[in-house]
């Protein structure tokens, strides 16, 4: 029991946040093309700098277990997302995460080129490189125990345009959910673990005065994943993101109940936002 406790509170420590992707119901429908982000004005920019600061509870007492952050960089013809995600020294005793994942984007598309992931969780290690070739629908895959390990390359077709893990947070940030009514659902595909994953994430509508943990109330947009049943996620499990209602659309917090417990992921700090942050109360 123990063993799982502390699986489901490593793939929330970092997963959560990174759109809890390997949680998502499977669809059927097709994704929508990315924006361009020359013909729209991003929600980001370089130097844009997001740290979350993870709880899990287990017995109605919430431990702080760790922190994430993400940055953005912007290397001329492309742009470099990085997320980094880590378990607190006081909460190793427990478990101990130490996650990595790099994303770099075409900028006209903001479609993935490449991808790498460094994963420590326990004692689960994966070193993963991914290059995506999008117009030929092919992506060429690396995995290895550990960075500097021998590497196994496989090659593996796709149905059509796919982003990793990373990338599909930054695109989603640039819908216009505002606009939609709430049951609207924006799909897209993701490839991870060597396999292509029709995904959904379904507007819920606004929340327009909700209490994020110590950074005070925020109109929100609230949006909620559907989930596969199975280790992490019981059938009944729902997920739910609460992202600024304003042009920069950084997600606040994000609730989930796991197998056993559940955890949350709350805003701590922010730098270099694109946008003046209106959402505040």
């Amino acid at each position: 029991m123990k063993t799982n406790i502390m699986k489901n509170a490593s793939f929330a420590l970092v997963g959560l946040l990174l759109m809890g992707s390997a949680g998502f119901r499977l669809t059927n429908h097709e994704a929508p093309a990315s924006p361009k982000s020359e013909a729209i004005d991003l929600a980001f920019q370089h130097g844009e700098r997001l740290t979350y600061k993870i709880y899990y509870n287990l017995n109605f007492i919430w431990v702080p277990a760790g922190e994430v952050t993400f940055q953005v960089f912007d290397e001329g013809h492309q742009l470099h997302y990085k997320a980094k995600g880590e378990t607190y020294d006081s909460y190793e005793w427990f478990f101990t995460v130490k996650d990595e994942y790099d994303s770099w984007v075409d900028k006209n598309t903001l479609l993935p080129n490449y991808s790498e992931r460094n994963v420590n969780e326990g004692d689960y290690h994966i070193f993963e490189k991914i290059s995506f070739n999008q117009s030929a629908k092919k992506m060429t895959v690396w995995r290895a125990p550990k960075r500097g390990d021998k590497e196994e390359k496989t090659e593996h077709a796709v149905q059509a345009e796919c982003h990793d893990v990373l990338s599909s947070l930054y695109n989603l940030r640039n819908f216009d959910f505002a606009n939609q009514t709430p049951g609207y659902a924006v799909p897209l595909r993701i490839f991870m673990d060597k396999e292509e994953y029709p995904l959904q994430m379904k507007y819920m509508g606004r929340d327009s005065n909700k209490k994020v943990y110590k950074m005070g109330r925020y109109k929100t947009l609230k949006f909620q994943p559907q989930v596969i049943a199975g280790n992490v996620f019981s059938e009944d499990a729902k997920m739910t993101v609460w992202v600024s209602d304003d042009a920069n659309r950084i997600p606040l917090l994000i609730e989930s109940p796991v197998s056993v417990g559940s955890v949350k992921m709350v805003l701590k700090e922010y730098w270099g936002l694109k946008h003046n942050f209106e959402a505040k109360n």
